[in-house]
């Protein structure tokens, strides 16, 4: 017993890097897991997911807690097919549209309208309102003096829900109109179609920021919670009706991947510990390293050929020569043999040898121009320096 615990204990001291790491590895594959699993937010303005000054989520929350089902929506068939399920379903529907670039056709909102029980559209543009065939149409700005804003109006959610922020919003004429500014017959808030048709000028009544303040959460909770469903549509791209968007390597990939992925990385960095194991400790070596120097010469001479460098080894090889003939021929002393002259050895040269000694200096000032002209060079060096020796 004692024996096989001490051989647990031994394994586990032995092994112990790599149990961390495996332990290290699985919480990090159960962190990412956990992140993908949870619903992420988003930064677009007026979602429900958006939980920023700009976003909607806190009315959202709030019409759920109310007993409404709220569901986001990102293209007209989708949120078609949502109203239709509410429809059979038998629960009223109530669809929200805010788009504020002009994605949605005219006649998608003459659909919608067709279909659901209550249309709201958000700060509509001029050819949605057109498009719409109501006699809602754009008036104006609301005046940046105005900082509340009096329903003034006998819609039953405006009386209810009292004062409300002016932020800057549009204004309408037509309908029923309420809270108006900056003269009569235009207002923030217009109805139209016995109620069925609402358009409000201004995000910030639902949004985050200031859904709190005056009345502004009571007329956002009225106006949308009348229905048992809520159907929050965010026109994007895919409503122009154009050809489709290329899927993006998130949409290509399996359902899967998204599980195996991890997993696969776990085994590529185990893959790269066991391969890098392979090589062994490092060895250590005392310093300093003695290289020979016909390894150095020849690593050199590696250097210049691939190179392709003949200028170089030729003041390499001239250097060398000399030094070496200066060495030869007792020409200056041995401290200062890399100092020494070309002239002087060639003189010196000519004197051993009975030569000319232009044409010794002529020889060891030549200067190759190819690799051919360089090796019969070194060659003719090689004869010089074997004459000197040899006398």
């Amino acid at each position: 017993m004692v024996a096989a615990r001490r051989r647990k204990t031994g394994w586990i001291r032995r092994h112990r890097a790599g149990v961390l790491f495996g332990l290290a590895m699985a919480v990090a594959l159960a962190v990412v897991l956990a992140f993908q699993s949870t619903p992420q937010g988003d930064n677009q303005e007026l979602s429900i997911r958006n939980s920023g000054p700009q976003g909607a989520r806190a009315a959202a929350q709030i019409l759920g807690a109310q007993g409404v089902t709220v569901e986001q929506t990102a293209s007209f068939e989708e949120t078609l097919a949502a109203v239709r399920a509410g429809r059979r379903s038998g629960s009223g529907s109530t669809v929200l549209v805010y788009d504020q670039r002009g994605f949605l056709a005219p006649e998608r909102l003459r659909r919608l309208l067709a279909e659901t029980d209550r249309l709201v559209v958000v700060s509509p543009r001029l050819a949605a309102l057109t498009g719409l065939g109501s006699t809602i149409r754009q008036a104006g700005v609301v005046p940046g003096s105005e900082q509340t804003l009096q329903p003034g109006c006998s819609v039953a959610d405006a009386q209810a829900a009292g004062d409300i922020s002016a932020d800057g919003g549009f204004l309408y004429a037509g309908g029923t109109v309420c809270y108006g500014a900056g003269g009569s017959g235009r207002g923030l808030y217009a109805t139209a179609e016995d109620g069925k048709l609402v358009v409000i000028g201004s995000t910030a009544l639902i949004s985050n920021q200031f859904l709190a303040a005056n009345g502004n959460a009571a007329l956002t909770l009225r106006t949308l919670g009348s229905q048992g469903d809520l159907i929050w549509y965010l026109p994007g791209p895919r409503d122009l009706g154009g050809s489709p968007a290329p899927k993006t390597l998130a949409e290509l990939a399996p359902a899967w991947s998204a599980f195996v992925a991890p997993w696969l990385i776990v085994v590529a960095l185990f893959a790269m510990l066991w391969r890098g194991r392979r090589l062994g400790p490092l060895v250590f070596e005392p310093l300093p390293v003695v290289v020979k120097s016909a390894e150095t010469a020849e690593g050199r001479a590696r250097l210049y050929h691939e190179a392709h460098d003949v200028a170089r080894a030729a003041d390499t090889l001239r250097a060398g020569t000399i030094v070496r003939l200066a060495s030869a021929l007792r020409v200056g002393t041995a401290a200062g043999l890399s100092d020494v002259a070309g002239s002087d050895v060639a003189a010196a040269a000519a004197r051993h040898l009975d030569r000319n000694a232009a044409e010794i200096q002529q020889l060891l000032q030549h200067r190759p121009a190819t690799e051919a002209q360089l090796v019969r060079w070194a060659q003719d060096l090689v004869r010089l320096e074997k004459e000197v020796q040899a006398r």
